[in-house]
């Protein structure tokens, strides 16, 4: 019997079961790219992993890699843990994705277009209040495009606004950041590849296997954040005590507190600040 479980779009498993789709493909790249989609005759999925070049290089691992009609191959990538460093990454991958060209087709003049994607779940960037921003390397003072080789698109699921801008990357990222059923299938009815990504998603919920493997990406997310918290904030009870440590030294060399004044105003005990007096020969 069908339950209403339903998996999210932003974790990455979900997102990448959903693109596997062609019409939903897409529909996508249709939204995000702006352009319509009588322009996009075929959407191919790609084997995600780069090659190396060195056998000791970081291997590259896409969640989404996509070739459309045109040659022009496409990165996409899910994140939901914030990560200060996502602009390098993603010109990281783009860069690995121009290099293997040159293996394949031995011209520059051969080269074919590379996108990124990024649907960050995290704050970007505090320069702008858009959830949508597109990047490109462009000249220093009057912005004209160095070359058109490389582009890098951003959403920023946390910035999208309540109400709808009337454009369909809009839906898309609202679809992407939902989680009830309900809206679903209200995005579902704005058109037919909405409504084509919300059947995918409810067929891939209903999937016993599939729901096993979301459940543990699930966790292994939930495991990331967890982690990163606890470093963060072991990291930052250590700056607190060096500090205290710190200030208890210049107040040791002043010699114009007892040590009792000491721990009373730094909360280090008196065996600590001791120790501290005996070790800097205070």
């Amino acid at each position: 019997m069908k339950d209403d479980f339903i998996m999210s779009p932003k974790v990455d498993f979900a997102f990448k079961e959903i693109m596997y789709n062609e019409t939903v493909r897409k529909g996508f790249l249709s939204a995000v790219l702006n352009i319509r989609d009588t322009e996009i005759k075929s959407v191919v999925m790609l084997n995600t992993n780069l090659t190396k070049v060195h056998k000791d290089e970081k291997q590259g691992i896409l969640d989404v890699r996509l070739t459309m009609n045109d040659n022009t191959e496409i990165d996409i990538e899910m994140q939901v843990c914030s990560m200060k460093t996502w602009a390098e990454r993603s010109v990281f991958y783009v860069s690995k994705m121009i290099a293997e060209q040159t293996n394949i087709n031995k011209m520059y003049s051969n080269m074919k277009k590379c996108i990124n994607i990024s649907i960050l779940n995290f704050n970007f960037t505090d320069k702008t209040k858009r959830f949508n921003t597109v990047y490109h390397i462009s000249e220093d003072k009057e912005h004209f495009k160095y070359t058109d080789i490389a582009e890098w698109h951003v959403v920023e699921l946390p910035k999208l606004p309540e109400v709808s801008d009337g454009t369909d990357i809009y839906d898309w990222a609202k679809f992407i950041k939902s989680e009830k059923r309900e809206d679903f299938e209200m995005l579902a009815k704005k058109n037919n590849y909405l409504k084509e990504a919300y059947k995918q998603l409810d067929i891939i919920s209903q999937d016993e296997q599939k729901r096993l493997e979301y459940t543990a990406r699930q966790k292994a997310l939930y495991d990331y954040n967890e982690l990163v918290y606890e470093n963060y904030t072991s990291g930052y009870e250590k700056g607190v005590y060096e500090e205290k440590i710190r200030t208890a030294e210049k107040m040791l060399k002043r010699g114009v507190m007892t040590i009792a004044e000491i721990s009373e105003d730094t909360g280090l005990s008196i065996a600590e600040l001791e120790n501290i007096k005996t070790n800097t020969n205070l």
